[in-house]
């Protein structure tokens, strides 16, 4: 009797976690109750994997709301297999509450879960939580001739001919694992140092200073950082955020009513970034009333017609503008059906012109002019994108002061219903990405403007930030900052536009960002090992997958037949590890159709293995 078919997962994060759950929702159909062995790979607990483990600090948070996080799919997915309802996150803290769940979870854990609501902004440990009870649940609907064989350690490389059986080489072991099928869902890389950072690093041996490169904060050693000393650091969203929180409350600091005691033991952070504000803060109330129809511009076919013209796609050329007009329909349908009193023209009389105008044209600027009599009521993507674009302060303290009142603006407004066009727009960036996803590699501008806009911090976070801002603990170099090595004093040195003259000199660095996600950059041996074997790249460095199954793509552009792959890696990138309920995320959809291409796959090799027998 031959041996069953065997599939290897390498992650078991969030994405690993989503396909065995598709898996499961598929096998019956496409795959029967014939034997399969499905090998999870991962040094971390399957389920949350390394960026969701349970074992980090409970200072660090999720920066979305656990009535916007789920695991399961709904009838908005478009998926081939069926949808398998579970619960959100706040939905199981319910069940969890009610002894319906019984959680995987250490008692501050489930301390947690009993006074959680749909508004909270959970712990990254709780999310472990509920991710490896949603892994545990995907391999209970697994069919009983299903087994899976979890390997906590990590993989080195995929080999294998095209027509037969892949070898997964795992670090602790000397056979490697045969694979019939393999699929790759790693999530965020580690990287080489780029030039500029080696150079960097190489400064900073030298002279005896701290350089820290992009990382994952919550695995980056801040031991080495001193109290009370300047650090620069660059990046201002959720990276700095993560730090932030563990140089003050991980060190002892506090904050109450609004002002932060800190402990001595925190370094002052000097930090800026190419906007030089922090990410726009998460908004604070739920949708009421008429939703905007999306997509209006950015539809299935408009992406077709863009995929079947010859050559490369331009994103600010092709695509930008009709995502810009996009999310000005989702802007202007909520100011006019919430708030018609800031409006001047019937809405059937607006949207019909709105429609016939060219994206970013004369026209098209007149309408909203005569429509929206003020200029505050108008969405201006290029304004939020760069707001100190221009700007000039006479002294880093008037930068304080003036980017201290941004923020609290920004909190204000974000959290004021008046304001509801804001959700629109960012429910329109959704709907946005759903479509960009199917192009493939955009560049990295896109994602970088979505997360700025659409994935920035909870409101007590930048609320915090301001507390840090007044007790002088942060401090703002302002945007298009730039840091330069001195040789001669052995010194960082930062400087922005923003203060002309203005600059500050540290022995300490911090790039506070993930790494690049390039394949020729990896630090991870599995990766490079597969691009070093003829996987094809795109020009910034991600692995090139079929977008109708996210197979492997080989550089001649032919699909590997048992090669997957699903994640920010990849040209199929989300914009987040999470979807919200009720908004279609294309992860499920991508999920969905690499399990039931796997599955058919392995079905068809079982068949012809038991007639060969």
């Amino acid at each position: 009797m031959s041996a069953a078919p065997t599939l290897v997962v390498i992650g078991g994060g969030p994405r690993g976690t989503g396909v065995i759950e598709r898996i499961a929702a598929n096998a019956l159909e496409l795959y029967g109750d014939s034997p399969l062995d499905i090998h999870l790979v991962d040094p971390h607990p399957a389920g949350g994997g390394r960026i969701w483990r349970p074992d980090q600090s409970p200072l660090l948070w999720m920066n979305s709301m656990a009535e916007d996080v789920t695991m399961f799919t709904d009838d908005t997915v478009e998926l081939a297999g069926p949808v398998v309802d579970g619960p959100a996150l706040h939905a199981w803290a319910e069940d969890v509450r009610a002894g319906r769940v019984t959680p995987d979870a250490e008692p501050a854990v489930l301390a947690e879960i009993h006074g959680l609501t749909g508004q909270t902004f959970p712990s990254r440990r709780l999310q472990s939580a509920y991710l490896r009870w949603t892994y545990r649940r995907a391999l209970a609907a697994l069919p009983p001739t299903v087994t899976v064989h979890e390997h906590r350690t990590t993989a080195l490389a995929v080999t294998g001919p095209r027509g037969g059986r892949q070898r997964v080489r795992l670090k602790d072991r000397t056979e490697a694992l045969l694979a019939d099928l393999v699929v790759l869902t790693v999530g965020h890389l580690d990287a080489e140092p780029a030039p500029e950072q080696a150079e960097l690093s190489d400064f900073a041996a030298r002279h005896g200073l701290i350089h820290l490169p992009p990382d994952f904060t919550a695995d980056t050693d801040l031991s080495a950082l001193p109290a009370g000393e300047p650090v620069i650091v660059r990046g201002f969203g959720l990276a700095f955020v993560d730090l932030m929180v563990l140089l003050t409350e991980g060190r002892g600091g506090r904050h109450e009513n609004g002002v932060y005691v800190p402990s001595g033991q925190e370094p002052v952070l000097y930090v800026g970034s190419r906007r030089g504000v922090p990410y726009h803060s998460k908004i604070g109330y739920t949708w009421t009333g008429e939703r905007p129809p999306l997509p209006r511009y950015l539809t299935p076919e408009w992406a077709d017609g863009l995929l079947g013209r010859p050559g490369p796609l331009d994103f600010r050329r092709d695509v930008w503008p009709l995502v810009a007009k996009e999310l000005g329909h989702a802007h202007y349908h909520r100011l006019f059906t919430a708030h018609p009193e800031r409006t001047a023209l019937e809405f059937e009389v607006f949207e019909a012109k709105y429609a016939a105008a060219d994206p970013g044209s004369p026209e098209l600027d007149g309408l909203v002019a005569a429509a929206v009599p003020d200029p505050a009521d108008r969405l201006d993507l290029e304004a939020l994108d760069r707001p100190l674009d221009g700007v000039t302060y006479e002294s880093a303290e008037a930068l304080q002061d003036g980017l201290r009142a941004y923020m609290t603006a920004d909190l204000t407004r974000r959290h004021d219903p008046d304001h509801s066009t804001d959700l629109a727009v960012f429910v329109g960036l959704l709907s946005a990405y759903a479509q960009l996803v199917r192009l493939g590699d955009i560049g990295g501008w896109w994602h970088g403007f979505f997360s700025y806009l659409a994935s920035g911090p909870p409101g007590p976070r930048l609320e915090q930030l301001l507390a840090l801002s007044r007790a002088g603990i942060v401090r703002f170099l302002g945007a298009s900052v730039t840091v330069t090595a001195d040789e001669e004093r052995g010194l960082f040195r930062a400087t922005s536009p923003t203060v002309p003259g203005a600059r500050t000199e540290a022995r300490a660095l911090v790039e506070a960002r993930l790494p690049d996600p390039s394949l020729r950059h990896t630090a991870s041996p599995l990766l490079r090992t597969l691009y070093e074997g003829g996987a094809a790249v795109t020009d910034t460095g991600l692995l090139a997958v079929d977008p109708a199954d996210s197979r492997v793509l080989d550089r001649d552009g032919t699909p590997h037949p048992r090669r997957f792959a699903l994640g920010p890696f990849t040209t199929a990138r989300n914009s987040g590890a999470f979807t919200r309920p009720r908004t279609g995320g294309p992860a499920f959809r991508q999920n969905d159709d690499a399990a039931r291409a796997a599955l058919a796959f392995l079905r068809d090799l079982s068949c012809r293995d038991r007639l060969a027998s």
